[in-house]
């Protein structure tokens, strides 16, 4: 019989065995904390970034829950990204912030529906000579990624344009700083001078600066998913995300004996050591090796050597009882990243690795 024909067979006759690492979404938590932002947003209406699968939480999981909490304008980044969002929700509420380079891109944007942000007087002439349509427009505020100059308000290129949210990116919105309040007057400045329907500048950390950055629309990310990237925030939001991964192998070891590449950790006395299935291939990064420990039933159990891509050796020496198989809880304390060695709550989340999926 033909190898590949009996591969095929077995696929079928075989079920997928279950993971050994987890990654827990809370969608209850991920709704109430739309709802909390949406509040903290006065008049205006909170969105969601779901950029990233959702800031790695997953957009078959966060998407729909958020849908179902109210939320209505859905931001990426990619014309790649559309299509798992727009599974859920219509075309017309997904925004791609990256914008137009290419009549392939304004063609994609008109066959689905999704719209794109301009971000350049070359990106308008293109949209429009493309057949225009409706649009958001990004203005360059201060922080200098994205976006037109104010300059460049009054350019026939923007005037032609069918815009419905005019926006703007704060660059230090976690920070007391007088840059804040300084783009909020230029983007209402802009605002005179381009014709549109919606205004939005503030992302999460924005929303805690109060209603006068909030305009129409807010753009909400990591505190959706249980970051806090301001203090004001941390009463309102609920963790989302929990990792937990399996104890494959328990082993001895004797004093002198090291663990992992390079022997970066040796021990000094007879140990009882696991090997756990989570590496960085899945976003637990060596910069969290050291330090660190994961947990069984609460009691901590200290990373040993170096992450490898797929494994991790911890210290069981508090937890006499733990057996292959057990779950352990993986450190990802998003609300209070600065513990994780300088790995921001953007990275901690975002580095989850493809084979953790919400469950």
């Amino acid at each position: 019989m033909d190898h590949r024909k009996t591969l095929r067979m077995t696929d079928r006759a075989a079920p997928l065995p279950p993971p050994t690492l987890r990654l827990v979404v809370d969608t209850g938590a991920l709704a109430a904390n739309w709802r909390a932002l949406d509040a903290l947003s006065g008049g205006a209406r909170a969105g969601a970034a779901v950029k990233a699968d959702a800031y790695g939480l997953g957009v078959e999981a966060c998407v729909p829950a958020l849908r179902d909490a109210g939320c209505r304008d859905f931001f990426v980044a990619h014309w790649s990204e559309v299509a798992a969002v727009t599974r859920h929700v219509p075309a017309e509420q997904v925004a791609v912030l990256h914008g137009v380079l290419s009549e392939a891109d304004c063609a994609y944007a008109r066959a689905t529906g999704a719209v794109p942000v301009i971000n350049s007087l070359d990106q308008a002439r293109l949209w429009t000579a493309t057949g225009a349509g409706r649009c958001h427009l990004m203005v360059d505020t201060g922080i200098n990624r994205l976006g037109i100059g104010l300059a460049e308000a009054g350019d026939p290129a923007i005037a032609a344009l069918d815009i419905d949210i005019l926006m703007s990116h704060l660059a230090s919105a976690d920070e007391r700083t007088a840059m804040n309040r300084m783009q909020a007057e230029l983007l209402a400045e802009a605002g005179e001078a381009i014709a549109h329907r919606r205004r939005s500048l503030a992302n999460s950390a924005g929303i805690a600066l109060g209603e006068s950055f909030a305009f129409d629309v807010t753009r909400p990310g990591l505190a959706l998913y249980g970051g806090v990237p301001r203090a004001e925030l941390a009463e309102h939001i609920r963790p989302v995300a929990r990792i937990e991964a399996q104890l494959l192998q328990i082993r001895q070891i004797a004093p002198g004996e090291g663990v992992g590449y390079n022997s970066a950790f040796i021990a000094s006395t007879h140990m009882r050591v696991g090997t756990v299935s989570i590496g960085y291939a899945d976003g637990f990064l060596r910069q969290r090796g050291p330090g660190n420990a994961l947990r069984h039933d609460g009691r901590a159990l200290p990373i040993l050597g170096k992450v490898s891509m797929d494994m991790v050796v911890v210290d069981l020496a508090a937890a006499p009882d733990a057996a292959a198989g057990d779950w352990l809880d993986v450190p990802w304390s998003i609300a209070d990243a600065a513990q994780q060695n300088a790995l921001s709550a953007y990275e901690l989340l975002t580095t989850i690795g493809p084979r953790l999926r919400a469950r």
